[in-house]
């Protein structure tokens, strides 16, 4: 059986790109696969944050994968911070990643925008993101097509590790969902729809009750020649609000396309998709959040597994790279 692994950071509340470009498939996933699912909060200390506001979110989030369909019963679901395997291999794999590679990353590019104050934390985090795939001998990485660049470098680094150490880890495959792999910004389709960026209109969030849901995508942002035409980098509005549609419904961007004439009619479709598909979500979400030591109980339990996982994977690194590991000497 194939070993997946992927994570999720707890910057915000989950939105419908989380949903539909990644959660959905993890709960899909979690039945054909040995599967490993993380709260990445560790990866939540390269921005500035207040330390109860990221506790909180921290949870929140882990509500929100089992409201998704996560079940802690079938995968692993944990906190990172809650396996320290996943901080003492990084400092292994940052010995072995280079400078210039780490200074090649878009996202350290885009958020460090050349400035001195930037955290350190932000330009290693690719190191640390290279950790958490690795240390579960993942097979496959299902991510969004803004992660592919952090995935090839977590490949490259395990290379080089094992070519000069000798084999120690899987080389892992990025799954990037065919459609909705990036979904943009309702209001600002140039850049991605964030949980960190603060966008009341732009946002769809899982929680979000029918008639906000409804008000958001009927203000999305399109354009003014009304030519319904799937082309993202011409009409990122109109393409974004497609990809939405299919991911929904199913359907294929080429049927979608060629079904509407105008956007305000394929507006109203992608509404009703996103608030039916959403629904089941939010309903579970308010079930579950009121069950709080069921959701510590189950972090506990995937914690426990992964340690279980990891600290084999961290020791054969050690070894491997020439520490002194208790119990060999």
């Amino acid at each position: 059986m194939q070993r997946v692994f992927s994570g999720v950071q707890p910057s915000g509340a989950l939105h419908v790109g989380n949903y539909l470009g990644a959660i959905r498939q993890w709960a899909i996933d979690q039945h054909r696969a040995d599967s490993f699912y993380c709260v990445v909060d560790l990866h939540g200390l390269t921005a500035e944050h207040d330390p109860a506001d990221l506790r909180q979110r921290t949870l929140e989030t882990a509500i929100g994968l089992l409201a998704a369909g996560l079940d802690p019963d079938v995968c692993t679901l944990f906190v990172q911070s809650h396996v320290h395997e996943h901080a003492e291999l990084t400092w292994l794999l940052e010995c072995t990643a280079t400078v210039g590679e780490l200074s090649r990353m878009i996202q350290f590019k885009e958020k460090g925008d050349g400035r001195e104050s930037v955290r350190a934390g932000l330009f290693t985090y690719p190191v640390l993101m290279a950790a958490d795939i690795l240390l579960y001998d993942a097979d496959r990485v299902p991510v969004g097509d803004d992660q592919r660049q952090h995935v090839e470098l977590t490949r490259d680094v395990a290379r080089r590790f094992n070519s000069r150490y000798g084999e120690t880890f899987v080389i892992p495959e990025a799954a990037v969902p065919k459609v909705a792999a990036r979904v943009m910004d309702l209001q600002h389709p140039e850049r991605k729809m964030s949980k960190s960026v603060d966008s009341p209109l732009g946002t769809v969030s899982i929680l979000d009750p029918p008639d906000v849901v409804a008000r958001k995508v009927a203000k999305a942002v399109t354009d003014t020649d009304g030519e319904m035409r799937y082309d993202p980098e011409a009409k990122p509005g109109l393409s974004n609000l497609i990809e939405l549609l299919a991911s929904a419904t199913g359907r294929s961007i080429d049927d979608i396309v060629g079904s509407y004439d105008r956007y305000g009619p394929l507006k109203a479709d992608a509404s009703e998709a996103l608030v039916s598909v959403l629904a089941p979500v939010r309903a579970r979400y308010e079930e579950i959040a009121s069950e709080r030591e069921h959701v510590v109980s189950a972090l506990e339990k995937g914690a426990d597994k992964a340690r279980s996982v990891a600290s084999l994977t961290l020791r054969k690194a050690q070894e491997k790279i020439g520490l002194l590991v208790p119990g060999t000497f």
